[in-house]
């Protein structure tokens, strides 16, 4: 079959491989690959910026089928509807961040698509607890946004208390941002969505998503904007999702005394800041880092309940040969979510 493999370090180092179909161990399932999304962390280890373990398949934002399950599988069937958890491919078991649920602080992690073999191919084998079964309305697309989706839930439903009524600034409308937009219109919050000219499209999903205003901070004033939805008070809460320092400093500028700032984008270098502005605010600045094991069980009722709205937010659907032209899509910002599919003859549904 053939797989997305990261070949070798260094930057690119990308291609379409042949590799052997996975045998399904005693305690896996092995699941046939509806779709995967293209991560940040993708782009990434393309560019040699996040730590990867090569030669390795990329991907882990995925959903499937599953085809063969192994003899000590008790509690999946071929031919459920499933996405997987693909962060605690690998853990110790052992630590404290381990036994708590906290596995992305394990010392000895590695993850799908990056410490080992990831979704960007057909057939994936994977132990069964880290296996979860879709409910029926859930499109497999939907589904393949499980794991963005719970980088979303433990930053708006866990790490804070955001109520009805709030008002919040999100700053970033990429994919992860756009997930935690939906989120936010389930609460009944008032949400503020900024972004630069290159993200033209994806605030129109905002907008879609229930955004209250989207603004370009490159052709409007932010802080007068915030001033006149806020009664000159700023807004109870910022989300950061894109890890741009000056967006960053925008956001603590942005928030009313004694406000919250969530960090959800990452920096991925040093960048000067003026840390008083937490100091004199009294500010609560939470980061977050990925999931927990409860975060993924919230995921799950929230996919039961069908509220959220995702279908916006994924935007192509492309082929596993087309990655290129899928990766730089995610590069210049010219879409929303992109899923990639083993081959258009592919039909799970």
């Amino acid at each position: 079959m053939q797989a997305l493999l990261k070949t070798k370090g260094g930057v690119g180092n990308i291609e379409v491989g042949t590799v052997e179909e996975p045998t399904c161990h005693e305690h896996e399932v092995k699941v046939e690959i509806a779709y995967t999304g293209i991560c940040g962390t993708d782009l990434h280890i393309y560019h040699d910026t996040f730590k990867n373990y090569p030669p390795v398949i990329l991907g882990h934002e995925c959903s499937g089928v599953i085809v063969e399950t192994g003899k000590d599988v008790q509690n999946l069937k071929i031919g459920d509807r499933v996405t997987v958890l693909g962060s605690t491919e690998r853990t110790c078991g052992k630590c404290i961040h381990c036994k708590t649920g906290y596995y992305m602080f394990c010392e000895t992690r590695r993850g799908m698509g990056h410490g080992v073999d990831g979704s960007f191919t057909k057939y994936l084998s994977i132990k069964e607890d880290a296996v979860y079964k879709l409910p029926k309305h859930v499109s497999l697309q939907e589904g393949a946004l499980a794991e963005p989706l719970a980088c979303a839930v433990q930053a708006i439903e866990e790490l804070t208390d955001i109520k009805s009524g709030d008002i919040v600034l999100l700053s970033g409308p990429g994919p992860i941002g756009l997930i935690c937009m939906s989120l936010l219109a389930i609460k009944g919050c008032k949400v503020l969505v900024s972004g630069t000219d290159v993200d033209a499209q994806r605030l129109e999903i905002a907008k879609e998503l229930g955004a209250a205003r989207v603004i370009n901070v490159q052709q409007e004033n932010l802080a007068n904007i915030v001033a006149e939805e806020t009664n000159n008070q700023g807004v109870d809460i910022t989300i950061d999702c894109t890890g741009a320092p000056m967006a960053i400093s925008s956001c603590l500028e942005q928030v009313k005394k004694r406000g919250q700032h969530i960090q959800v984008g990452i920096v991925g270098k040093a960048f000067t800041l003026d840390f008083d502005t937490i100091l004199y605010k009294q500010l609560q600045v939470y980061g977050s880092l990925a999931h927990s094991i409860t975060t993924w069980e919230r995921v799950m009722k929230i996919y039961d309940q069908n509220q959220i709205n995702l279908k916006p937010i994924i935007t192509h659907v492309m082929n596993l040969n087309d990655w290129q032209k899928a990766f730089q899509l995610c590069e210049e910002k010219q879409c929303g979510k992109v899923l990639i599919q083993y081959d258009e003859s592919t039909n799970l549904e």
